[in-house]
């Protein structure tokens, strides 16, 4: 038999008898030896997600030693543990809760010596080469490009290559290898068009449909250390064009991935759904890869995590959003001018309306008005008006402001009761601006004033 397929069944039998053996624990008795250190309190800091949380304190005595006890198994996953001088030591938490860690002020990381706890073991032996690299890193960074120095980088390189994948074989099932498994980025391959050219497009399609192969989405210990979050982040903001369909086509496929593991999918669906959440997104009609993944993701057979009455709240939201959305038609809106007459959205004859939506004491829309102003009066020629939508005032200031920036041509409006439907539809802060074309589809939202002349001359493009 080859001598690998003998070390992987040995660690195997071994890693079945440890975790029998550990399923008898019950409470967590984690021990923190440092020469060096004297009395002072220590903070054990854990995180899920992109989050980090103070799991509690406990005192380290005149001779460096804590002990990080807890009635019950802390939840597995990676922690920092604050020392007195505010420096850091991490560690890998799996089932097995009950080791000593033993290390020296000046060399925390070099120095670390694990007794009882294959995870951490493994874990420092990483550190120590990676702290090395980027030892070397860092003084490349700073212009020493000497061979001796790329050598030593190069070597460094290598050694962290060959010590995960001799882990890999030896320790398969160890909560380290699939932490550091999974947190690895696919290989770059170098993808050609016909002609010979870097095919950029194909690149990037290779590497983002590898992106997710060594991560275990089984496992959701990884939500408790960096590995998920930053992997997310990097695979939807910055792999993926920040257009909504491009977005949702994404989401899809990793959400999708996650349903093999329930808090997995209920992080990951959450997490990018999110991201693009009115107020929180900057990507025009951002808003739809959040109704997308709310009708499709959060209901009442899946997301089981909601109540029905959270479940039938969320989902009313994201009824009345669609509305909003890019490409659909525009809601109508009816609200009181300052002469006291209705005055309709629809009325408007000019073929493209600027709908613009504003508080007289909010900051950002004392800057953008006279932008918009500036705007309408180049354009007002060419069939444009502004519908115009005062929130959070009262008459006296809104007539103020009408009359201090001269917007009075503007079709101004306002509800003091805030009953007309816009105020549901259309605006989630303050300043908004949506652009209506002559069928009075949504063709621009989340605009600034500069941007409506682009959104105008696209949509006139079209339909020729």
């Amino acid at each position: 038999m080859n001598f690998r397929i003998i070390l992987a069944v040995g660690n195997f039998i071994l890693c079945f008898l440890i975790h029998q053996n550990m399923m008898a624990q019950k409470s967590a008795n984690i021990e923190i030896r440092i020469d060096g250190y004297s009395e002072g309190w220590c903070k054990m800091i854990g995180m899920y997600g992109d989050q980090n949380y103070i799991v509690d304190s406990f005192l380290m005595n005149k001779n460096g030693h804590v002990v990080l006890k807890n009635d019950s198994l802390f939840a597995q996953g990676l922690y920092y543990i604050l020392l007195p001088d505010l420096k850091n030591i991490s560690i890998l938490v799996d089932e097995n809760q009950k080791f000593v860690l033993m290390s020296k002020k000046e060399t925390l990381v070099g120095s670390m010596k694990v007794i009882d706890h294959t995870c951490n073991e493994l874990y420092y032996k990483s550190l120590v080469i990676q702290e090395k690299l980027d030892s070397v890193s860092q003084l490349i960074k700073k212009g020493n490009t000497s061979s001796e120095l790329k050598n030593q980088y190069d070597l460094f390189s290598q050694q962290k290559i060959i010590q995960l994948s001799e882990i890999k074989i030896t320790h398969p099932f160890n909560f380290f290898t699939i932490f550091k498994t999974s947190g690895q980025n696919p290989v770059f391959i170098e993808v050609k068009k016909p002609n010979g050219d870097t095919d950029t497009f194909g690149q990037l399609h290779v590497y983002r449909s590898a992106f997710w192969n060594n991560t275990d989405l089984r496992d959701s210990r990884l939500l408790r250390t960096p590995v998920i979050a930053n992997k997310l982040r990097r695979f939807i903001k910055e792999l993926t064009p920040q257009h909504p369909d491009s977005i949702i086509i994404q989401a899809d496929q990793i959400i999708n991935a996650s349903k093999v593991n329930k808090e997995m999918f209920e992080f990951i669906s959450n997490w990018i759904a999110l991201q693009y959440q009115p107020t929180k997104t900057t990507v025009m009609d951002g808003e739809a890869v959040y109704v997308h993944i709310i009708d499709t993701y959060f209901t009442s057979d899946i997301a089981d995590w909601l109540t029905p009455e959270e479940l039938n709240k969320l989902r009313k939201k994201t009824s009345e959003m669609r509305a909003s959305l890019l490409n659909r038609k525009g809601p109508n809106v009816v609200s009181t001018d300052p002469d006291g007459k209705k005055r309709s959205l629809y009325e408007i004859q000019e073929p493209y309306i600027v709908i613009y939506m504003y508080a007289p004491n909010c900051e950002h829309c004392k800057q953008e008005t006279p932008k918009l102003k500036a705007f309408y009066e180049a354009w007002k020629s060419k069939g444009v008006q502004v519908y115009a939508i005062a929130l959070e005032t009262n008459s006296l200031e809104w007539n103020q402001y009408i009359q201090m920036n001269g917007i009075s041509d503007w079709v101004n409006v306002f509800d003091p009761t805030n009953a007309s439907i816009y105020a549901k539809y259309y605006v989630d802060v303050t300043p908004e601006i949506y652009v209506l074309n002559p069928e009075r589809i949504i063709i621009g939202k989340n605009l600034k004033s500069e941007q409506i002349p682009v959104i105008i001359e696209k949509d006139k493009r079209k339909k020729k």
